[in-house]
């Protein structure tokens, strides 16, 4: 079971604000920030569910080759939801929701890129 994960961004205000969005129909929001001098030079936001964020922002190179990145979604319409406020928020389409019977029957997802071009997913695993 991971923990948690991080990743560099390219435009850490602008990805901050895109993950704020994107991921609050899935119950995330930003939980902690560390600006700069207070943390080391360190400067990044942690997102979760609280008490404690599992998914960091940090300002930085993005990752290459591009990272997928998939958050789980208790619902069907949750996936639709975050997909929806992903691409409001700035995201590019890379798989609108749906099913995706290839991995299994249940398997419920949608696809969005984000500033730096990572493969940011929601996807759920429950029958209707």
């Amino acid at each position: 079971m991971l923990d948690h994960i991080g990743i560099s961004v390219g435009d850490y205000a602008k990805s901050k604000v895109f993950y704020q969005q994107a991921l609050a129909p899935l119950g995330y929001s930003m939980l902690y920030e560390f600006k700069g001098e207070e943390a080391g030079g360190y400067e990044g936001a942690g997102f979760g569910v609280a008490p404690k964020p599992d998914f960091w922002i940090s300002r930085g190179t993005p990752h290459k080759p591009i990272m997928h990145i998939a958050f789980q979604a208790d619902s069907r319409a949750m996936v639709d939801a975050f997909y929806h406020a992903a691409i409001a928020a700035g995201g590019q389409d890379n798989g609108s929701p749906g099913l995706r019977p290839h991995y299994h029957p249940n398997y419920y997802g949608a696809f969005v890129l984000d500033p730096d071009g990572q493969n940011i997913e929601a996807v759920c695993h429950q029958p209707e």
